[in-house]
């Protein structure tokens, strides 16, 4: 057996399940899920499959349903188990709980009546993906999925295009090749981008290149399975600082502290509190 039956003390247990290969369960999962009192999961069919390739006993526990379209009547169940001073131990259908997933509502809610929340970690496809993209990771902004219709997508596309890391999305594979079209338009085709497909299962795939590159291939190319695609940060070309502070000199000549602030730090697209600070010292001088 690769699971141990222990005692839990009461609370809520988000439990992280594969995203592919089921073998990448962690055997502390495996304990939450032998283990708690009450078991909660968004696809209830897909938990008990994983329980039963790991070999794990419902022991006459039933799986309750918890997923975006289960209402506060599935939330209230959990949260009254947890009232009763009883673990219960969530799952979502992969990855891990609350990242593109249910989970929230039932995290806070459960947080802000006292009960202990806690957390078995394992597989996220965000994470895979970002350690196979060859993008850099110091940084980066997961941002879900992209709005079907184009117009809302190229809006959104919009408000992340100076984000300082790397951006993270989920894709469907009917959408990928529209996505990849407006992510190049908006963006700009030179930035360099990753498209993750089926991640630890059979046919995982990472192509990488630009996304001028990537829109073309996938422009009428038939693709499957679950998708994950990274784009780099903007790498816009740095300033000197000595142009910096000629330019505000210049401009403090015939505009106040405060406006030549404001002119310069839109000139160059630098946050403006340093720029402020720099024009103070200058226009006391």
């Amino acid at each position: 057996m690769n699971f141990q039956k222990i005692r839990l003390a009461a609370g809520l247990y988000f439990v992280a399940t594969p995203i592919g290969t089921a073998r990448d369960i962690t055997l502390r999962a495996l304990d939450v899920l032998a283990s708690a009192d009450v078991i909660a999961a968004e696809d209830t069919r897909s938990l008990r499959r994983l329980m039963e390739i790991h070999g794990v006993p419902l022991d006459g526990r039933r799986i309750l349903a918890y997923h975006d379209h289960s209402g506060a009547g599935a939330r209230g169940k959990i949260l009254e188990a947890l009232e009763q001073g009883k673990s219960v131990a969530y799952a979502s259908e992969a990855g891990m709980p609350l990242i593109a997933d249910p989970g929230y509502d039932l995290g806070r809610q459960a947080a802000e009546a006292g009960h202990a929340v806690t957390c078995a970690p394992g597989p996220s496809a965000a994470l895979a993906a970002l350690t196979l993209a060859g993008l850099p990771t110091d940084a980066f902004f997961f941002a879900g999925f992209l709005p079907n219709a184009s117009g809302a997508r190229r809006t959104r596309i919009e408000m992340l295009r100076d984000i300082p890391g790397t951006l993270v999305f989920y894709e469907s594979p009917k959408r990928i090749s529209s996505s990849l079209a407006d992510l190049a338009d908006v963006l700009g085709s030179d930035r360099q981008a990753a498209l993750c497909r089926e991640l630890t299962k059979k046919f995982e795939e990472v192509r990488r290149g630009t996304l001028g590159e990537l829109a073309e291939e996938y422009q009428s190319k038939t693709v499957k399975g679950e998708i994950v695609l990274l784009v780099d940060r903007s790498h816009s070309q740095s300033v000197k600082e000595s142009d910096v502070e000629e330019a505000l000199i210049k401009a403090l000549e015939t505009h106040s502290v405060r406006d030549a602030a404001d002119l310069i730090s839109e000139m160059y697209n630098l946050p403006r509190r340093p720029i402020y600070q720099k024009a103070l010292k200058l226009g006391k001088g």
